[in-house]
């Protein structure tokens, strides 16, 4: 694990760590990666995203029957 805190990359304020998982032979492992921005001021806002409606959040894509 990092011991160091981790930063946005666009304006460098600190952010949250998240854990996120992907699967390494059949079991599922976690990883732990940067979260998302949320100085009003920085281009890779998740405040921002929210707000043009970029990601509905609960949309699935796939095959409808």
């Amino acid at each position: 694990m990092d011991s160091d805190e981790r930063v946005c990359p666009v304006c460098g304020q600190p952010v949250e760590t998240v854990v996120r998982r992907h699967k390494t032979l059949g079991a599922w492992v976690p990883v732990w990666t940067s979260g998302p921005c949320h100085n009003p001021e920085c281009e890779a806002s998740a405040d921002k995203a929210a707000e043009s409606g970029g990601d509905h959040g609960g949309a699935r894509a796939g095959k409808r029957s």
